[in-house]
């Protein structure tokens, strides 16, 4: 696996992404659940991360808001199923605007480390194969390629004390 972004379907319903950072993977799981971490990273480069709450601990949720220059709003949240640090982190995420059978998506983290460099691999299963085929023709893929760009550079750069 390389340094970019890597975006698959998997059978009807999944989206498989990969990509290897060179960081161990403890500190990568960190920037997947660290408020102050995910603000640095997530989402397009054209977007800013403006809320991020995270409750960490099975059955807990976390939330993101987005904002864009133009005014454009985007909101992902979902709710902890399964927590292993440093390995592991599952969710079940809910998308404003679809209904509720179609409108959740169970996503799976998984973090393997070798030599110090991490592979990060996310499934995400949707409810439907046109919700997974709407969110690969979304533009996705450019904006967790960009999020994971920039997750690559935070973690060379310091946090600030």
């Amino acid at each position: 696996m390389g340094r970019t972004l890597s975006v698959t379907k998997a059978g009807d319903l999944e989206i498989v992404m990969t990509r290897s950072f060179d960081a161990p993977r403890v500190l990568v799981f960190d920037a997947w659940t660290k408020p102050e971490l995910v603000r640095r990273w997530f989402g397009p480069r054209d977007w800013e991360v403006v809320e991020c709450e995270i409750d960490l601990r099975v059955g807990g949720r976390w939330r993101y808001r987005l904002h864009h220059g133009d005014g454009k709003e985007m909101l992902l949240q979902g709710v902890y199923q399964e927590i292993d640090r440093p390995e592991r982190l599952v969710s079940l995420e809910t998308n404003e605007g679809c209904d509720a059978s179609e409108g959740q998506a169970l996503a799976t983290l998984t973090l393997v480390e070798r030599d110090g460099v991490t592979t990060l691999t996310q499934v995400v299963r949707y409810g439907s194969k046109r919700i997974r085929d709407a969110v690969l023709e979304s533009g996705m893929e450019r904006g967790v390629g960009e999020g994971f760009d920039k997750l690559a550079e935070s973690m060379a750069t310091p946090v600030e004390a």
